[in-house]
């Protein structure tokens, strides 16, 4: 239908711009599109970014072109909430970059048979999509995925990930704070080259969680578990047995770590063979004991031991004579000497030691 010019003033003067868009609200993007072909005015009520809060593509997918995403980006901006790109093969990294950039409120995004796209797709999302709560990627040569401080990504999300994904080596949801063990759960089950795995400040994450993924996942050498603060030595335990292959370990702020899971941990395969940096900040159960098990791990190299206040200038020397190529980091925090005059601000020193 078209209207003459008095037809379209008599129907904007007698509607208000408001109700005019809430009637616009409800029409599919084909039909906005012919809305704004009509007028001036209706170009501007029909493509006002408000109506394109959710946009589903797969009808047009052999048409969908990056320069259409680009554009429908800079068009809705922070308006634009779901989309979905399925099936749009010609649409690639670069536009979904700019995508990425103007559309930082979008929380589902649909990227099922995007066979152009790449890690840099999932870098750009990562750093710009805060928000994103479903990543349906289905992109069965992903490698590496960079999900980091993604607050609003849940087990849902990252279950749909691995099922698509079964060739992920590398996976970061440090930040990923809604998470719990369905998301390891999911890992376990479905990525068993899995060879990194960076999950810190997950603070809902279990051992339960953690067992599953390591007797699945053989392949891990890198895992970030700072700030895990439910686990305990359980999950020592199962890397020990099943990861053999694991080098670099962070347990930082795991306060329920004992001496007993770093005896596993050095008596392991991994511990003798492969293990080349731990990290045990804060873990406040350590003690000089947990030294003189590590002694077993003829290769580390870095030993990170901030304020372990079981630990001891003597412990960290008795280690060191056995291990003499290892970097030990460690802070022993101010004292108050019991002699020492209240008030009298006398402070024994204890200092940040890297030996």
């Amino acid at each position: 239908m078209v209207f003459s010019n008095n037809d379209e003033g008599l129907i904007n003067k007698k509607l208000p711009k408001e109700l005019l868009l809430r009637i616009f609200s409800f029409l599919d993007i084909v039909t906005l599109c012919r809305c704004a072909q009509i007028s001036k005015a209706w170009n501007i009520l029909a493509l006002d970014g408000s109506n394109w809060q959710r946009i589903d593509l797969f009808n047009f997918q052999t048409d969908v072109e990056g320069r259409v995403v680009e554009n429908i980006s800079k068009r809705c901006g922070g308006f634009l909430r779901k989309l979905s790109l399925r099936g749009c093969i010609g649409v690639g990294d670069s536009s979904l970059k700019t995508f990425a950039q103007n559309c930082r409120n979008i929380e589902h995004l649909n990227l099922n048979g995007c066979t152009k796209i790449t890690d840099s797709t999932c870098y750009s999302l990562s750093r710009f999509c805060s928000k994103l709560k479903h990543i349906q990627n289905y992109c069965h040569e992903l490698v590496s995925l960079n999900l980091q401080s993604c607050s609003r990504i849940t087990d849902e999300g990252v279950v749909q990930i691995c099922r698509g994904c079964h060739r992920l080596q590398a996976l970061c949801l440090s930040g990923c704070s809604n998470l719990t063990d369905a998301s390891l759960t999911a890992l376990g089950l479905n990525c068993p080259r899995l060879q990194i795995l960076e999950a810190a400040r997950c603070s809902h994450l279990t051992d339960a969680g953690f067992t599953l993924l390591a007797r699945n996942c053989h392949e891990l050498e890198k895992m970030d578990l700072e700030e895990c603060i439910l686990i305990t030595d359980s999950t020592l335990i199962q890397l020990s047995i099943h990861c053999p292959k694991l080098q670099a370990l962070s347990l930082s702020h795991c306060e329920l770590i004992t001496d007993d899971g770093i005896l596993h941990l050095s008596n392991s395969t991994c511990g003798h063979e492969r293990l080349r940096v731990l990290e045990l900040d804060n873990c406040l159960l350590i003690t000089d004991v947990a030294l003189e098990h590590l002694e077993n791990c003829r290769g580390l190299e870095r030993l990170e031991l901030y304020d372990c206040q079981q630990v001891t200038r003597a412990g960290i020397k008795r280690m060191r004579a056995q291990l003499p190529h290892v970097k030990v980091h460690a802070y022993f925090a101010p004292v108050t000497p019991p002699t020492a005059v209240a008030g009298s601000g006398q402070r024994l020193c204890r200092c940040c030691v890297i030996l």
